[in-house]
């Protein structure tokens, strides 16, 4: 018994080769895979839609701020423009708009001081709707010179505008513009200041007097680059400020919103407007 060998244990070790780590590169591989593919259903989607909803999307993206205010479908897939109609025909919106200037006209003639206005209230119908100018003269028609404060004269034909369009669903522009004489150097004022300083005036004025909170879609300042009379940069007439009836209505309720309560604009120290 003794003369006989122990048995041999024989241990097998299995080796598991682990693979290295490989990092998140795979996600942003399938990110990018995802946004791929929905880009191309959405494309194809697009290409069977009909010309209407094409017309809305490309609407979107030429002006994302939504003022042109076409209409696509709602959820349930129905068209919204049939329903409630935001944007009128071309021709029914040249007629009201031609309506307008007919009833501008009439008010601004009931105005006292309209003999003296008349030369530099310039109202045309446009594309986008009704352009009213109120042209300086040189002494200071409608703005005192060099200030943004309102005359009596401008204060009467904005009073006159606000209470026509604040019965009208259409929102307003107020645009202020300036001669290219600039002010006293070192004064820190600029025809900037006065143009801009100029419409925030009509717009607090006209709010003031009727004018809904919010139907007042924006008011810009250009100081001399837009000037009305290029060959004459100095002119005065080309400091005026210019009011915008749009023709395309805005959807919202068109209840009267209170009256803003009129604030003081200050004015500037230099006179050379």
């Amino acid at each position: 018994m003794s003369d006989q060998k122990a048995p041999r244990i024989i241990v097998k070790k299995k080796i598991v080769h682990r693979g290295g780590h490989h990092g998140g590169a795979w996600k942003v591989a399938y990110a990018d895979f995802v946004t791929a593919m929905m880009s191309l259903f959405i494309v194809l989607w697009l290409m069977n839609t009909n010309a209407k909803v094409k017309q809305a999307v490309a609407g979107y993206f030429r002006d994302p701020a939504g003022v042109g205010k076409l209409s696509g479908s709602d959820r349930e897939g129905h068209d919204k423009s049939l329903a409630d109609p935001v944007i009128p025909p071309p021709e029914a919106a040249k007629q009201d708009m031609e309506k307008l200037k007919t009833d501008l006209d009439k008010a601004l003639r009931n105005l006292p001081n309209f003999e003296t206005m008349k030369g530099h209230i310039a109202v045309t119908v446009t594309d986008e709707g009704i352009r009213m100018d109120l042209m300086e003269t040189a002494k200071g028609l409608f703005f005192a010179n060099g200030s943004p404060v309102p005359t009596k004269e401008g204060e009467a034909v904005l009073r006159a505008v606000s209470g026509l369009v604040s019965k009208l669903p259409n929102r307003l522009m107020i645009e202020g513009h300036t001669d290219s004489v600039p002010f006293a150097s070192g004064a820190g004022y600029s025809n900037w200041e006065l143009s801009s300083a100029r419409a925030n005036s009509a717009r607090i004025l006209m709010e003031g007097d009727g004018v809904r909170g919010g139907q007042i879609l924006q008011i810009r300042g250009f100081a001399d680059q837009q000037l009305r009379l290029p060959a004459k940069p100095e002119d005065p007439s080309n400091r005026r400020i210019t009011i915008i009836v749009l023709n395309v209505p805005k959807k919202a309720d068109l209840s009267p919103a209170g009256a803003t309560k009129k604030a003081d604009t200050p004015e500037p120290k230099s006179t050379s407007q």
